[in-house]
């Protein structure tokens, strides 16, 4: 939790802009990303497709989880830096991933 202590309420500075707290980090190109494949067995039977360890923008990581689940016609949802998608869709997102540029791995069983 934040104190409240350590936030700037006001500045005599007339030169003074307000700094951001979240550095966006700059995302580097595909072919520098090793992304990981698991997948996410929930009660019930279900199973999601997760893509971890993309390292980049926010705005980068939701337009890759818009790209994934237009093309394997599912939804899901990008959070947390993570990808998942509803279903198995490891192998058709591997092949979208490597498509675009992406080293990728699958983790797990």
């Amino acid at each position: 939790m934040e104190n409240w202590k350590d936030k700037l309420v006001f500045s005599t500075n007339p030169n003074y802009k307000p700094q951001d707290d979240k550095d966006e980090q700059e995302t580097p190109p595909p072919a520098e990303q090793m992304l990981y494949l698991v997948l996410d067995r929930f009660k019930g039977g279900k199973v999601a497709t997760v893509v971890e360890n993309f390292i980049g923008s926010t705005a980068d990581l939701e337009t890759l989880g818009k790209t994934l689940k237009n093309k394997c016609g599912v939804g899901g949802t990008v959070k947390d830096g993570i990808i998942h998608l509803q279903g198995d869709h490891r192998d058709k997102v591997m092949g979208i991933l490597q498509a675009i540029g992406y080293k990728v791995k699958k983790k797990g069983g």
